[in-house]
């Protein structure tokens, strides 16, 4: 969803500015595609992505008037709303049991790890991906779609590179799995229809 810079979007922002409600609930009904797609990245559930969404949202009102309109809006919320799923991430979840430093590293080759994950489609993914442990879903979401580096992901989440990058690689392991028992499953579904 992109939220282009619009005149009537600045006008609605100056209206939520002044605390006007209908400007308010007008911009988060424009907001909430947006702010959707990024949370269910980062999120276990449908539940908690709207969770993420409304303490998002709570945000970009309370910081709008640091917004300059000589950048994409939208690109603004966004940002907003990954600082939102990281900081969830840090407050409720344990990270110093999640995130801890492995010895072995282990054995994921990228060239062994074939193309399947780019052959699905974008909802299929994103279904895996809410699958995974909480720590793996992180560093997966902020590696491969907001593509951060793992020495950025490691000062976000106050986490070693060596261990973003065992996480990451695991994540990919564990949806490449699943993918494949998920086409396992479905071969043997449609083989005992016959």
């Amino acid at each position: 969803m992109n939220l282009p810079n619009s005149p009537e979007l600045q006008e609605v922002i100056r209206q939520c500015l002044s605390n006007n409600r209908k400007a308010q609930q007008q911009l988060f009904s424009q907001c909430y595609s947006l702010a959707m797609n990024v949370t269910r990245r980062y999120a276990a559930n449908l539940e908690e992505a709207r969770s993420l969404v409304n303490e998002g949202m709570l945000k970009v009102f309370q910081q709008l008037h640091t917004y300059n309109s000589d950048f994409s809006f939208g690109g603004w919320v966004r940002r907003i709303m990954v600082n939102t799923a990281i900081d969830h991430f840090r407050k409720v979840k344990a990270y110093e049991q999640r995130f801890q430093d492995i010895d072995e590293q282990d054995d994921f080759s990228d060239k062994d790890k074939a193309t399947v994950i780019d052959g699905m489609s974008a909802e299929e993914l994103l279904v895996l991906v809410q699958q995974l442990p909480p720590a793996y879903r992180v560093v997966f979401s902020l590696y491969a779609v907001e593509e951060y580096t793992h020495k950025e992901i490691a000062e976000e989440l106050g986490i070693s590179e060596g261990t973003s990058k065992s996480n990451y690689a695991k994540a990919r392991a564990k949806l490449q799995q699943a993918l494949a028992g998920s086409t396992i499953t479905n071969q043997n579904y449609h083989g005992q229809r016959k």
